[in-house]
């Protein structure tokens, strides 16, 4: 969508420098399409425009999954899930055209081809945290033996770090965990445990989800399994990043302290705690990151790190279907000894056919989806 959008349609920059700055984003821990936004934003009109981007890109998702959380105490989780039941493999068909279309762009060698494929079987098999940034950065050090191919560049601008937002995100993260220890305050113990997941999660909302389940379920039990796999569902069906599942998460953890208004400050503190970490970080390395890239080892690197964020999106798209519950559609006809198609194949494979003709905007499978959820529940 940001290829079709802003470089095809509105050119605001071109096809290398956002595969670049999504390069860069998949190195660094928080939301990479919120990072990527956000940093185009800076790109085009400095601090201010980027944090207006962030906002705008986050605002819808989160007000939508503020209101599910404040309305799922009057709905029956089992009935919220059968409406978005249909949403789910939609979602898994979106991810599988995102491999495809990245893979079309940022492939072009043998060694990229072997990147993609070893680094997608890794993500596949190796289901750990820690595994996303290794690779990346495993991949970036295989290509940067072609460094020589590249062009050098006469007058490099010398290298200078500001630390201040380093510093920053530094500073919270050790500042809350030290808050929330002593004042043992819900709010705050809320706020430094999305701040800390936002931290250290790399890639996306499908490698955030199980880190939230097993902590704010399993572990702390501030809401029940459906509940959790319900926000799950319903984040799929909303504009903008899957991260803002936190303000649903935040909302339903904070029933015990009061009434709605307490839950809107709940969404608001996993909001801010979740977003924040990733912000602070881009911004810290988008300002030196063209003195950076002046080096011919950091352009050569660039090809691998492209090559394995495409197999890393490969992986999500096995990673993401393997959860889907069975469902047959049955035919009206008998087709041999076939009486029945499994659905989910079907429906990721229509939406990815859909997505590759270009002419039915992504709201409205989406909002088919929901339909379907809503008829059929």
């Amino acid at each position: 969508m940001m290829f079709r959008l802003l470089v095809d349609k509105r050119r605001y920059i071109s096809t290398a420098e956002l595969l670049e700055l999504q390069a860069l984003c998949a190195l660094l821990p928080g939301p990479t399409s919120t990072q990527t936004i956000t940093v185009i934003g800076f790109r085009l009109g400095g601090p201010n425009l980027a944090y207006l981007t962030l906002l705008v890109w986050m605002a819808p998702s989160v007000t939508l999954m503020t209101i599910a959380a404040l309305t799922l105490s009057h709905l029956d989780p089992v009935r919220v899930g059968a409406f978005v039941q249909f949403v789910q493999p939609v979602a898994v068909g979106f991810v599988a055209f995102s491999a495809y279309r990245i893979a079309e762009k940022v492939i072009h060698t043998k060694t990229a081809v072997g990147l993609m494929v070893a680094s997608a079987m890794m993500a596949y098999f190796f289901q750990l945290p820690w595994i996303l940034p290794l690779l990346l950065l495993a991949g970036g050090a295989v290509t940067t033996v072609r460094y020589r191919k590249h062009a050098i560049i006469q007058e490099k601008k010398p290298l200078q770090v500001e630390w201040a937002n380093f510093f920053l995100w530094l500073g919270i993260l050790l500042g809350a965990a030290v808050l929330g220890h002593y004042t043992r305050l819900l709010p705050v113990r809320l706020f430094e445990n999305f701040y800390r997941n936002g931290s250290l999660v790399f890639g996306g909302g499908q490698v955030l989800a199980p880190l939230l389940f097993a902590e704010f379920v399993k572990f702390k039990h501030y809401l029940t399994a459906p509940e959790f796999l319900s926000g799950l569902g319903l984040v799929q069906a909303m504009p903008g990043p899957n991260f803002s599942i936190a303000a649903y998460i935040g909302a339903l953890a904070m029933r015990p302290a009061g009434g709605p208004g307490m839950q809107v400050v709940g969404a608001l503190v996993g909001t801010a705690g979740i977003f924040l970490p990733g912000t602070f970080l881009i911004f810290f390395v988008i300002r030196f990151w063209d003195r950076l890239r002046q080096y011919r080892v950091v352009q050569a690197s660039l090809e691998g790190i492209n090559a394995v964020s495409a197999g890393l999106v490969c992986a999500a798209t096995f990673l993401l279907y393997h959860p889907l519950p069975d469902r047959e559609l049955s035919l009206p006809f008998h087709l041999g000894p076939i009486d029945t198609l499994p659905l989910n194949p079907l429906l990721i494979g229509t939406t990815f056919l859909v997505l590759l003709s270009e002419k039915v905007p992504s709201v409205f499978i989406v909002g088919a989806a929901l339909l379907a959820g809503v008829l059929l529940r």
